[in-house]
């Protein structure tokens, strides 16, 4: 079926996204599997999306330790050459990187690129999703312009003592785990979810402020109209404006998807 060590690469690309599939292929049996995102490839064909991504793959941050014998493609590269010479020259063997294959080589070739196929359709279609969820919250708001960066703050305890403060970021991409902040509140009276709410807020916006960092479009709040008035408070304090606030409160149902949303605008909930 196979012999020793092969890696099965396959790339799609699609409306500027592009996705990349391999299958870990050992003694002739897939023991794994791992898809790849290449962010904002320059590539429109999937030959130039494995012309860019291989070597990136391959060759940087010291290689990767269990090198395949021979690496499948879906498509020609014109720089296979140049990195089978690479590889060789760093680990003293050859490697083959072919694409014209048959038996169960093509199969594991057609597999991956299936994956990769399947695996990006399902991407772009939860973008398109994510992007008709900002556009049913412009409307339910009342909006002028769909919101493209959203922060979103909420207040917990741990073991009735401590006090945190969670902030999420999302933009239309989702959510922007890179910008997640977590902030310790002290100096306040325990369970005064209002001093909390300022401590933290007053502590994210002076510092992108300062910094001047990317701004929300809108500011979520987990409560009710006494802590959106603490987000009013510190945004009028620091003199920032253009940021909608609205809080997220629980209905009268109590129930999840029932949650009453107060507006900072003077408006009802």
């Amino acid at each position: 079926k196979g012999r020793g060590t092969i890696d099965v690469v396959a790339g799609a690309v699609t409306d500027g996204q592009a996705c990349v599939h391999m299958l870990y292929v050992r003694q002739g049996r897939i023991l794994g599997s791992r898809s790849y995102y290449p962010k904002a490839p320059l590539a429109e064909k999937v030959s130039d999306l494995l012309d860019e991504f291989l070597p990136h793959l391959y060759l940087s941050g010291g290689g990767r330790p269990d090198l395949p014998k021979e690496i499948l493609v879906n498509a020609a590269l014109d720089g296979a050459e140049v990195l089978t010479d690479a590889l060789k020259e760093r680990i003293g063997r050859n490697i083959e990187i072919r694409d014209s294959v048959r038996g169960f080589r093509a199969k594991w070739i057609e597999l991956a690129q299936r994956t990769a196929e399947q695996n990006l359709a399902g991407k772009l279609a939860s973008k398109q999703t994510l992007q008709q969820r900002f556009e049913s919250l412009r409307d339910t708001i009342g909006l002028d312009e769909t919101p493209e960066r959203l922060e979103c703050f909420d207040i917990s305890h741990s073991s009735g003592e401590a006090t945190v403060a969670s902030c999420v970021v999302f933009d239309l991409n989702g959510p922007l785990k890179s910008d997640y902040r977590r902030f310790n509140i002290d100096g306040i009276t325990p369970g005064d979810d209002y001093a909390a709410m300022h401590q933290a807020l007053l502590r994210r916006y002076s510092r992108l402020k300062k910094e001047e960092a990317a701004m929300p479009d809108l500011l979520l709040i987990d409560g009710g109209a006494g802590q959106v008035a603490q987000a009013v408070a510190v945004l009028a304090e620091l003199q920032i404006e253009g940021i909608m606030v609205v809080g997220v409160a629980k209905g009268t149902t109590r129930k999840p998807g029932l949650e009453n949303l107060i507006v900072n605008d003077g408006r009802d909930e």
